[in-house]
Order: C-alpha cells, then structure tokens, then sequence
C-alpha cells in the first residue's frame, strides 16, 4: 500500500534514515579511488564531479559516500518523494525531474545551480533498463563542464528488494562494502550529438568494468585494485 501523504511520507523517510544509519554503523566499508579528490565524501577534494552510479546502488551510495555540496536528480515518481527526503536527512540537495517527467527543468536547475557543487546522478533510471546508460549523464557533464567520476558498489552479503525494473542492494549487518571510483571522463563543453553518444558509450563501458572489479572483490579475489582502475580504456580520462 503506498502512502499518499506528504506529512507521512515525511515521517517514513526519517524512519528509513535512522534504520539504515543503525545499519550502516555495523558495515565494514573498503574505498577504492583512481585519483585524488574522486569520491563524493572527500572533503579535500578541489574538483567538483558528476558522479554517475547505477539506480541499484543508490541507498548505499546515500550512507557511505556523499559531500555536503551535493546536488541530486531524483524522479518525480511517487517513490522520488521518498528518496528526496531521505537525501535531504543527509545534507544533501534533490532536484525533481527525470527523462519522461520535467527532465528538462530539472537539467537546467542543475546547470544553472551546479557551480562550486558535485553532482550524482542515477543514469539508468527511473524507468530502466537496468545499468543502461542514458545521454542524460553526458549532457549535463557537457552543459557544467564537470567530469563524470564512474563509480561502481558491491557487498559480500546483502538483500537485494525487487523492483519493476531493477533491484535495490541493502547490505547484511557485518557485510563488506565495497565502493570504487574510476578516472574522471571528460566530456566536450557544448558536445555535439554525435560527442554526446560517444561519451555516454564511454561512461558505460568505464561503469560496466567497474562494477565487474567490484564483484569479484566482493567474491573474495585478491585483486590490485589501485591499479586496475588506473587501466581504463577511456581515452578522455582527466587526472
């Protein structure tokens, strides 16, 4: 049964957040990162970033790596209500809209506000196909001039919450997370369409390796990780 009320939608959101905060306290978290300053939570960071992750990751995303000037695309959908209070809860700042319902709005409160913030942004949502790349991610990397940070997530034990299109993982208490951040990818300022296709055909390729990295550690390989993400194929990765 959904909850059609904004005042309880409110009060479930909060909820959520003190649940999976209790949660996330027991999950060991490993980071892996191809340059300085590429993931959401690093304070020190001088560059800002889009940081392009997979609709399934975004609750694990949400607990374990953000920055306080964070901006987010979050659907207009009924669930997009309760992800815009839950980012809220944790500092940081929803922008409704997606691909089929005030994408275009939204794309430009993006752009227009985005100076000095990162970006994160779900690129297979919110209508699927699951971990399909969207042009959306390249565009707005294009009209910000900001580079696209891929990241990927695993977990060596979790649920996984069963959705229309995709599912969501949730880690196990006492799991191991695992969240990597490849290079950067430069996209084009002003990109034509043709620039555009290759970037989010670049985007993709550089998500897909990841996320391959990132089961097999959470399979229990002993990889080296440090350099395998230095080893993407991306021509256009910026240090």
């Amino acid at each position: 049964m959904r909850i059609r009320s904004e005042f309880m939608v409110g009060v479930a959101s909060r909820m959520l957040v003190w649940v999976m905060r209790l949660l996330f306290l027991t999950v060991r978290v490993r980071k892996f990162v191809a340059v300085p300053g590429g993931t959401p939570d690093d304070q020190n960071g001088e560059n800002c970033h889009s940081f392009s992750i997979w609709h399934d990751s975004l609750l694990v995303t949400i607990f374990i790596v953000r920055r306080p000037r964070m901006f987010a695309l979050v659907g207009r959908h009924r669930d997009g209500s309760y992800v815009s209070n839950v980012l809220r809860a944790v500092g940081i700042r929803p922008v409704r809209g997606s691909s089929s319902r005030g994408g275009a709005q939204a794309a430009a409160e993006l752009i227009q506000q985005s100076r000095g913030h990162d970006l994160a942004m779900t690129p297979d949502g919110p209508r699927g196909p699951r971990r399909q790349m969207k042009p959306g991610c390249a565009f707005i990397a294009s009209h910000t001039e900001k580079t696209v940070v891929p990241m990927a997530f695993s977990c060596s034990r979790a649920w996984h919450v069963r959705g229309s299109w995709t599912d969501l993982m949730i880690p196990k208490p006492f799991s191991t997370v695992y969240a990597l951040a490849g290079p950067p990818i430069a996209v084009p300022k002003g990109a034509s369409r043709a620039e555009l296709v290759n970037a989010t055909r670049e985007i993709q390729a550089e998500m897909d390796r990841l996320n391959e990295i990132a089961v097999r550690l959470a399979e229990g390989e002993d990889l080296d990780v440090p350099t395998l993400l230095t080893q993407s194929e991306c021509q256009s990765a910026a240090a």
